[in-house]
């Protein structure tokens, strides 16, 4: 009897500690992807325990919006981490600062998830792949495109062959264009900046084609990459690209990314072309099929992903929490993302030579 009580109190426990929400910190709030944090549903998995914001105007238009409390904001990010102890941060600032927050949270141990992409160059990624390695931090970037039914049910269906071996990817992904779509004037400024940003559309958008085609041809890097990049609107975009289409070469197989803040309606989808069919995933719901010995092309409208893979949150959590791991070269996965800027830094270095870059 008194094992059994012993062994009831030992699971009591446990489940216990399942339950702890895990404790986030925000490192910035000028991207707009912020909204899904702070507007995010109390699913009982995470918690917010501190902000790091030096504009209080800022901090306090969003946290009214999601009536928080503007005790949780702090000026710095190290200052937010001494008062609040968070297991993990979510970075909502530029891109350019992804680097200085891992810099400051893998010596502590906190794992960080970043705003699609990972980096700004290959450069900064690289610094940011060794400080997780070393420290053994998750290290997660996190795209809308992750959470689509569609998107996965065509990785089903490529890992099991039924489209025949690939030929063709094609991935549409952007808007018409930041400013026209009105997002905030605090993103506008570093979603702009070559510097902040890394680039235009070709970083913004291209980053989804880049993750996703890695992610279904199982981590192989193309053998060459070019591209073509445009300022259809340089007077709005005077500083960066609004247009890209970039060009994947890999054995038997081309992957061809178009990204663009051009576009007359927002769009995210892909078509992926074997030898022996096609599907296209036109959005989070609906795809098109058509296999060779089909007479005509039918359609699939799928449920959303359950949780916990249904959400960014749900999924860090889970990962720190180690009840989720994550497959290797998956969409949220450092090493797909290293490989994701090595594709986005060598389009932009053959759109300013107007050659195809050979990846070594």
């Amino acid at each position: 009897m008194k094992l059994m009580h012993l062994l009831i109190g030992i699971l009591l426990t446990l489940s216990t500690a399942i339950a702890q929400p895990l404790r986030i910190g925000i490192a910035g709030l000028t991207h707009n992807h912020v909204n899904q944090i702070l507007g995010r549903a109390d699913r009982g998995d995470i918690i917010i325990v501190g902000i790091a914001e030096p504009n209080m105007e800022l901090a306090k238009r969003l946290l009214d919006r999601y009536k928080l409390p503007m005790s949780l904001v702090y000026n710095s990010l190290h200052e937010m981490i001494r008062n609040t102890k968070p297991e993990a941060v979510a970075a909502f600032g530029s891109i350019y600062d992804h680097l200085s927050v891992v810099q400051t949270c893998a010596p502590l141990g906190i794992h960080v998830m970043v705003e699609k992409p990972l980096a700004v160059s290959v450069d900064h990624a690289k610094q940011m792949e060794a400080l997780a390695k070393k420290h053994t931090i998750q290290l997660i970037t996190n795209y809308e495109t992750t959470w689509y039914a569609t998107n996965h049910k065509v990785k089903e269906m490529v890992d099991q062959n039924e489209l025949g071996q690939l030929r063709k990817m094609v991935v549409r992904d952007g808007h018409e264009g930041p400013k026209e779509i009105g997002v905030s004037p605090e993103f506008l400024a570093w979603l702009t900046d070559p510097k902040l940003n890394g680039g235009g559309a070709v970083i913004d958008f291209g980053c989804y084609g880049a993750n996703l085609i890695t992610w279904l041809t199982h981590g192989k890097r193309p053998t060459s990459v070019m591209a073509l990049l445009q300022q259809f609107k340089p007077d709005i975009y005077p500083k960066v690209d609004d247009e890209a289409i970039i060009i994947l070469e890999y054995p038997g197989m081309q992957g061809v990314i178009q990204a663009s803040w051009n576009w007359p309606v927002a769009r995210k989808d892909m078509e992926v072309y074997g030898a022996t069919g096609y599907v296209y995933s036109d959005n989070r719901s609906k795809l098109r099929i058509r296999l060779k010995d089909d007479k005509a092309e039918h359609e699939e409208i799928l449920k959303d992903r359950e949780a916990p893979l249904d959400d960014p949150f749900a999924l860090l959590a889970g990962l720190v929490g180690k009840q989720l791991k994550l497959e290797p070269y998956d969409l949220s996965s450092l090493e797909n993302n290293m490989i994701v800027v090595e594709i986005l830094q060598a389009a932009i270095q053959s759109s300013k030579t107007g050659k195809k870059v050979i990846l070594k």
